[in-house]
């Protein structure tokens, strides 16, 4: 018997963060206890544990607690807006190509394996090196990214149930093909293709931060968490406990989307759903 939501306690602890850190988030103007854009050269690098300052200052004296607690929104938004576009778009293309005919299917999958055959990084630096650098950049790169993947996902569900009887008895009846995907195929593809795309926010947000770590996303001195790390890098051998600070929300939120991720799916798992590994 498969266990109800309050027997699975990681899930519900993974979900509690989840929220908490979105809540944080929408909250920072009140929860920050500094101006993340306020500095002060008499305050510059103080490490944690100071007085008025937990976390301690940056190399221009701004409160590193403030900016990592703003810089949430930026990251979360980078992390969480490419997964739902992409989402979005990748079960469109999955349906396309499971209903239509093969010469769609294959026109389909043969274009998003072009996308899919690059390693995720590469083709994100790729995509963002041709745009302005900027949050904007950073979206649309990632979107072009997971798509693909969410696409499959969608591709493969579609194709497990389009021999179903209660399709055929649809077309049968006269239902076309817009209909058909909609009433039909989405109801049964979308929770498989939503679990999925949970396992990917984890992704995104170390990809915004990579990006924007390398000057190609979100630009100083908008708080982001992986422009903090490049502003803190050179301090990295005399104030490393400042430094990495960045790094480590980085990792707990990864992890935290990655467990609550893999959680979901397990239990959509257990229904008899397949659903691959996040590999890109």
């Amino acid at each position: 018997m498969k266990p109800t939501l309050r027997q699975d306690p990681v899930l519900l602890l993974s979900l509690g963060a989840a929220l908490l850190l979105l809540l944080l988030t929408v909250a920072a103007p009140l929860v920050a206890p500094y101006d993340p854009a306020a500095g002060s050269l008499d305050s510059r690098l103080l490490d944690p544990g100071t007085a008025g300052h937990l976390l301690g200052t940056d190399g221009q004296g701004r409160d590193v607690l403030s900016r990592l607690i703003w810089a949430a929104r930026s990251s979360l938004v980078g992390g969480l807006v490419p997964v739902l576009l992409a989402t979005v778009l990748g079960t469109l293309l999955g349906i396309a190509a499971g209903l239509g005919g093969r010469l769609t299917e294959q026109g389909l999958l043969r274009s998003l394996d072009v996308l899919y055959a690059f390693p995720g990084v590469l083709l994100a630096i790729a995509v963002a090196t041709l745009l302005r650098p900027g949050l904007g950049a950073t979206v649309l790169a990632l979107s072009v990214v997971l798509t693909p993947a969410v696409a499959r996902v969608g591709f493969t569900e579609v194709r497990r149930i389009r021999t179903a009887e209660y399709l055929e008895a649809a077309r049968v009846s006269g239902a076309g093909a817009l209909e058909l995907a909609v009433r039909q195929v989405l109801p049964v593809v979308a929770p498989v293709v939503l679990v999925y795309a949970s396992s990917l926010v984890g992704l995104a947000v170390v990809y915004a931060a990579g990006l924007s770590f390398l000057g190609l996303g979100v630009a100083p001195p908008t708080a982001e968490w992986g422009a903090m790390l490049d502003e803190l890098r050179p301090a990295l051998l005399t104030h490393p406990w400042v430094a990495v600070q960045p790094a480590v929300v980085i990792l707990l939120v990864s992890v935290l989307f990655n467990t609550l991720g893999e959680r979901l799916r397990r239990r959509l798992g257990d229904s008899g759903a397949q659903l691959p590994a996040v590999t890109r």
